[in-house]
């Protein structure tokens, strides 16, 4: 990512992590936050502060939404279990243990709807997790998040 990019993105970020903002962030905040992660081909490493407003906006557009579908790109399979454990469990959905452990990079697809999960071996470049919010109502989120990085809930 170029550094005027990055920058902007830290600043944005920053914006939001005052005192004033830390609890109470609005929809279109939370938006604006995550939505400087689209079209990212690798997410970018944060501080644990960057780390807890993040989560704070996901949390709250993903509880405007009926359900996720998350998507999650990563160098071992073990790497793209432990971010989609940490990524269900706050969303709301319990991840599957039964997933096989294959060599090299991986994609985990994770349909909240259903439960269904599945690991293939992935060939891209991209690393990082994707949010697909699902609402069934015109007045819900319908947006896709990220990539976002692999230990945000870390």
């Amino acid at each position: 990512m170029p550094t005027s990019d990055k920058s902007t993105q830290s600043g944005i970020i920053n914006k939001f992590m005052t005192s004033k903002h830390q609890n109470h962030l609005t929809v279109q905040e939370a938006k604006k936050i995550l939505n400087k992660f689209n079209c990212i081909d690798i997410a970018p490493p944060l501080k644990p502060s960057e780390k807890t407003i993040i989560r704070q906006a996901l949390l709250l557009l993903t509880r405007l939404s009926d359900y996720q579908i998350l998507g999650i790109c990563a160098d071992t399979a073990e790497e793209g279990m432990l971010a989609m454990k940490t990524y269900s469990l706050p969303l709301g959905y319990e991840p599957p243990s039964n997933l096989p452990i294959i060599e090299g990079p991986v994609y985990i697809k994770l349909n909240g709807k259903n439960g269904l999960c599945y690991l293939d071996s992935y060939s891209g470049h991209h690393r990082g997790v994707l949010i697909s919010c699902q609402s069934y109502s015109e007045g819900g989120v319908n947006e896709l998040y990220g990539h976002l990085p692999l230990d945000l809930f870390v």
